[in-house]
């Protein structure tokens, strides 16, 4: 079975650029004969993946909170460049291993060792999925609405499933037509929306905490959501030449990334403005506030939906791969499709309290871990080119590193079942994120030892 090969290239007519092929691989290294693309290509894939409804409905949390515009454009600004930085420097670990990010953790955190990262990120995927089968579940509603919540969800999640099964050729095909297509689509409602900057700068917030919590919740939500995307980083470069120059694979993810995720937030926080007290529902605010234009922009949210969930879905797979499951990645997708819906019926009824919440518990595993694998890889290997195999168990300096980032930051955590005590006197603002990837980074580097300069 294809799926279950982890160390040697499967026997088959090479894959390349093929796109209307299902995708031989799974978790094992790309063979160096099947490599091919450029680091510019990861422009289009990031881009088209953020154009999403998810970054939209985002842009409605700082109104809501009722922070000021201004306040909320620097939240965001700031949140996206540190989150973007993240996401594009784990990409430019999927040249050099050939592997998945998963995968390529197992490298800092050993074989068995990266079961908690790979179940964790399945769960993470699967939640991302539902976030958006949910939001453009609303949206075919909008535009059917004869058409039943379980069954829009439905048909959404079985086209997604379908278009992930191909695999990586074809989710950068389709991501390379989405980010044409959405650009324009949105830049078209960019551009209604900017109709009304006077109502935008007249807007009077009312906010309901203190500034300072306030900006940090819209600071973390942003940072989050950019960050969310860093464990699959490698899934989309790991088919670039080894010797690729990482300078430029950098650069793409980070643009496309990062500027249209900061796009969509800041177009749904002025059209959450020009709602007013409709903007409860993300795409029926923005049906009404276009006008004319609402049809179209409601198909431009269903789209971007899709155009993430075909990466959910796929690293998803990846994930499940990575827990050694003897599964075929075909299968695995369909099974995280099947749970993603089930997920979608439960939480439509109260979409607002869920995405706020998923968003903000999103962040607690991830940056203590990319903060081991960066100084891993950047600082102990330099970016070499991994050889032999991974630790088979568990590197305890890892495990020992993430746990202490984890517990240094437990004061700084706000939510709702746990806050913290520091975080408490700050008035609910959120700073764990930062002080758990700089914690677990100083831990690992004094634990693993860095070497001289060669």
């Amino acid at each position: 079975m294809r799926g279950m090969q982890t160390a040697s290239a499967p026997k088959a007519p090479a894959y390349g650029e093929r796109v209307l092929a299902v995708e031989p691989y799974s978790i094992e290294r790309i063979p160096e004969r099947e490599r091919h693309g450029t680091p510019a290509h990861l422009f289009p894939l990031w881009l088209g993946a953020n154009l999403t409804i998810a970054d939209f409905a985002l842009g409605f949390l700082p109104v809501g909170l009722g922070l000021s515009f201004g306040a909320t454009i620097v939240a965001l600004v700031v949140g996206n460049v540190l989150g973007g930085a993240l996401l594009a420097l784990a990409s430019a670990m999927g040249p050099r291993t050939g592997e998945p990010q998963m995968v390529a953790g197992r490298w800092s955190f050993g074989h068995i060792g990266g079961y908690l990262p790979g179940a964790l990120n399945w769960i993470s995927t699967v939640g991302w999925f539902t976030i958006n089968n949910i939001l453009c579940a609303f949206g075919l509603q909008l535009l059917w609405p004869t058409l039943s919540f379980p069954v829009a969800a439905l048909i959404l999640a079985a086209v997604q499933v379908l278009l992930t099964i191909f695999g990586h050729n074809m989710i950068h095909l389709y991501e390379r037509i989405m980010s044409v297509v959405l650009g324009v689509l949105f830049l078209i409602t960019t551009i209604i929306a900017a109709a009304h900057a006077g109502t935008v700068a007249a807007w009077q917030p009312q906010p309901h905490g203190a500034p300072l919590a306030l900006f940090a919740i819209v600071l973390s939500a942003a940072f989050s959501y950019i960050a969310s995307w860093a464990p699959y980083a490698s899934d989309y470069s790991r088919y670039l030449p080894k010797d690729t120059n990482l300078g430029p694979v950098i650069g793409w993810t980070f643009l496309g990334s990062a500027v249209s995720s900061l796009w969509l937030e800041i177009l749904g926080a002025v059209v959450a403005i020009l709602a007013g007290t409709a903007a409860s529902n993300p795409i029926a605010s923005l049906h009404a506030v276009m006008g004319g234009f609402g049809a179209a922009a409601v198909v431009a949210v269903i789209l971007g939906g899709t155009a993430a969930d075909a990466l959910n879905l796929y690293s998803n797979a990846l994930s499940a791969r990575s827990l050694d499951i003897p599964v075929s990645r075909a299968v695995l997708t369909v099974v995280a499709g099947a749970v993603g819906l089930a997920l979608s019926l439960y939480g439509s009824g109260h979409f607002s309290s869920f995405y706020e919440h998923f968003l903000l518990l999103l962040g607690y595993w991830v940056t203590p871990w990319l903060a081991i694998l960066f100084v891993d890889f950047f600082v102990v290997r330099r970016a070499g080119v991994p050889e032999g195999a991974p630790a088979a168990g568990v590197r305890w300096g890892a495990l020992v590193s993430y746990a202490l980032g984890i517990v240094i930051s437990a004061p700084f955590i706000a939510t709702p079942l746990y806050t913290g005590a520091l975080a408490a006197r700050w008035g609910g603002a959120d700073f764990s994120y930062y002080v758990s990837f700089a914690a677990a980074a100083i831990a690992y580097a004094l634990l693993r030892g860095v070497p001289p300069k060669r």
